[in-house]
């Protein structure tokens, strides 16, 4: 569960005025103790009215509600047009799901801001073709980044030399025409980006993990590092 869940939902275990201990808090959202302690004090912190202490428990005050997602037209607009995107360059999943949240936000944003979604005159249309199996391939790579699973990237490159890569997939890039993988090559002990269009197959093989300097975030500072 995402931290940002977790705090709606424990917002939600104290309503009703009774007193709650932190282990039963903890039991409910299966995290520890002292999670609930931290959660609980950045809510304290964001001024929602809980009172209580550890040892002893914690009740919300009466009459706090949590105010509803709402979004300007300005906002709107943004989440329409990378939406569009998605459903014009993404992959298959991607794209349904992205189609699945534009009719999720006309369902519960007011009539008005609805109508201004509809009416967004940004759209996104394929030039090239972005066929089925790279569709299907996009989301394979997506599921692994976020999975952690290490890959066997069957791969063929500028020149037309074919490789297998055992690499440690981290994100995905669109460049306007071509997607790119930014993976941890095995092979290389270093960073390298992949065009997804060449890559003939991707076989999991297991789960990875990551030192501090092979994170997506570490090769974005050498990125920066490199263009100053």
């Amino acid at each position: 569960m995402r931290r940002a869940d977790r705090l709606y939902r424990l917002t939600d275990l104290l309503r009703g005025g009774r007193l709650t201990t932190a282990r039963r808090l903890a039991e409910r959202l299966e995290v520890s103790e002292r999670t609930i302690y931290r959660d609980i004090a950045d809510l304290m912190a964001a001024g929602v009215p809980v009172q209580g202490e550890a040892g002893v428990g914690y009740v919300m005050l009466p009459g706090f509600d949590v105010p509803p997602l709402m979004f300007d037209r300005s906002e709107i607009a943004a989440l329409v047009t990378g939406a569009r995107l998605v459903e014009a360059w993404g992959g298959a999943a991607m794209a349904r799901a992205a189609s699945d949240a534009l009719v999720k936000i006309s369902a519960v944003v007011p009539a008005d801001i609805a109508r201004a979604a509809d009416r967004t005159s940004i759209h996104a249309f394929r030039m090239t073709d972005l066929d089925a199996a790279t569709r299907d391939r996009l989301d394979l790579l997506d599921s692994a980044v976020h999975e952690s699973t290490r890959l066997n990237l069957h791969y063929t490159d500028e020149t037309g030399s074919e490789t297998t890569r055992p690499v440690r997939p981290l994100g995905l890039v669109f460049w306007g025409k071509v997607w790119t993988l930014v993976a941890w090559c095995e092979l290389r002990d270093a960073f390298r980006m992949f065009r997804v269009d060449r890559i003939g197959a991707a076989d999991g093989d297991g789960t990875f993990e990551l030192t501090a300097q092979q994170t997506l975030a570490a090769f974005y500072a050498r990125e920066a590092d490199c263009a100053r």
